[in-house]
């Protein structure tokens, strides 16, 4: 057996994980999911537990990892949330709640490995504990896992919404690693990188929960509308949060999106408002990668100077009003109030 099976405390972990992030005053909106869904995120987390094991015990052990971590879990609670305001009432969105976690922890795994990250959620990361081999390899077996998952759902159309969203995932992170480095890339493309990387993911999230619930195609689509519109509200605040936040509140390194050269909305922003000098700063960081220590906090003058950060959190908020519009399909519920309060929750993670 694996290391997870002798392993009774892990659901219990994940709860706790839960519980104790959820605590944060700022995270009220988040509680508040959490608490009205919390039967079907317990299940949901017995069922993350069992498909995390294995025989080979480096998996379980690096899976355990990820659990100590903690993590929001705002991307499965999102599919608990959406089936239930569907007025659903079976057990399929359990499952597929854990491959939407499955999905997104794998893509964690690549993407540390790729942007050669040292922290995640404020702890060592995979790759700096396990090596960078080790987490390409189980980020595949999650892929695995989540596909295993998706299959025994049996839905054609359930498959064929999480298949794209994957698909999508990895284009997203393509295009941001041919948009680094590059001022010349845009907003556009940047909205197109988020778009993929984030956004596909919490439309996926949101989708499936309608179809399990077998609810019409126009409750579909705007349930997807509203998980592209957080998704995008998310990765905005995020960026905007790389150069503003403390390590402890970040979770990871602060500057990290600067120094590996990434085009993000507050650089884009910085650099269009910026005189002569301070556009040869950015070209001369970004696009011709030569950083001194110094640069960073230089940056960040120039993106405060400028307000980036409020600019990019006053794009978010309007992503967030998007994704709350879109829930006006649906009749009052506890569910719908607590998805809207989730759009709001988004932006203020900023505040």
């Amino acid at each position: 057996m694996g290391v997870l099976a002798n392993m009774p405390s892990t659901v219990a972990t994940i709860d706790a994980v839960d519980r104790a992030e959820s605590g944060r005053p700022a995270e009220d909106a988040l509680t508040r999911l959490v608490r009205l869904v919390d039967a079907d995120l317990q299940e949901c987390n017995r069922t993350i537990v069992a498909n995390m094991n294995s025989d080979v015990e480096l998996i379980p052990q690096l899976a355990a990892h990820l659990v100590a971590a903690g993590g929001k879990r705002i991307r499965p609670l999102l599919t608990l949330a959406a089936a239930r305001m569907c007025a659903y009432d079976g057990h399929r969105h359990i499952d597929l709640a854990a491959c939407v976690e499955f999905i997104h922890t794998a893509t964690l795994l690549h993407d540390d490995v790729v942007d050669e990250s040292l922290l995640r959620r404020g702890l060592a990361s995979a790759n700096a504990v396990f090596g960078n081999k080790a987490s390409v390899l189980v980020g595949d077996f999650l892929f695995a896992r989540a596909f295993q998952l998706m299959v025994a759902d049996g839905s054609l159309k359930v498959l064929d919404i999480l298949c794209r969203a994957s698909a999508t995932i990895a284009e997203g992170e393509v295009l941001q690693l041919v948009t680094q480095n590059d001022l010349a890339s845009g907003e556009a493309q940047y909205l197109q990188v988020i778009g993929g990387k984030t956004a596909a993911l919490f439309t996926a999230a949101c989708e499936v929960g309608a179809v399990v619930a077998d609810r019409p195609l126009a409750e579909e689509q705007a349930l997807g509308q509203y998980g592209t519109a957080l998704g995008m509200a998310f990765q905005l605040v995020d960026d905007a949060l790389d150069y503003a936040a403390d390590q402890a509140t970040l979770g990871k390194t602060v500057g990290d999106d600067f120094r590996e050269g990434k085009v993000t909305l507050p650089v884009l922003l910085a650099y269009a408002a910026g005189d002569s000098e301070e556009r040869a700063f950015w070209e001369r960081t970004i696009d011709q990668s030569e950083q001194t220590d110094a640069d960073l906090d230089h940056a960040m003058a120039l993106i405060a100077r400028h307000d980036c950060i409020g600019a990019t959190l006053r794009r978010a908020a309007e992503f967030a009003d998007q994704a709350k519009a879109s829930l006006s399909i649906f009749p009052a519920s506890q569910y719908r109030d607590a998805l809207v309060a989730v759009a709001d929750y988004t932006v203020s993670r900023a505040s």
